[in-house]
C-alpha cells in the first residue's frame, strides 16, 4: 500500500510540474508610451544596470536598474546613456 501511495504521489508531482506553465520576465515588462508615464512608476527613471552613469548631469532621483525594463523602453533613452527618462 505504502509502495503505491508513493507512486502516486511522484506522478503528480511529476505532471503537476510539466503542466505549469514557465513564468516568463520578458512578460513582467511594462513598455511605456512616454517618459512622463514612465516617471509616474519610476521616478528616477530606468538604468539597464547599476554601472552605468547620467551623461545629462545632476538628476533628483536615483534610477531603478531593471536590464528587462530598459530594453523594452530603450527608445527613450535620447542621450543614449544607459539610463531611459532620468529626472
Amino acid at each position: 500500500m505504502k509502495k503505491l501511495a508513493m507512486t502516486f504521489i511522484t506522478s503528480a508531482l511529476l505532471i503537476g510540474g510539466t503542466l505549469a506553465a514557465p513564468i516568463s520576465t520578458e512578460a513582467a515588462a511594462k513598455k511605456y508610451a512616454n517618459c512622463t508615464d514612465l516617471n509616474k512608476d519610476y521616478k528616477g527613471g530606468i538604468a539597464k544596470d547599476n554601472k552605468v552613469t547620467n551623461k545629462g548631469g545632476k538628476t533628483k532621483f536615483a534610477p531603478t536598474v531593471s536590464a528587462e525594463l530598459y530594453k523594452v523602453n530603450a527608445s527613450k533613452d535620447r542621450d543614449k546613456d544607459g539610463i531611459a527618462c532620468e529626472k
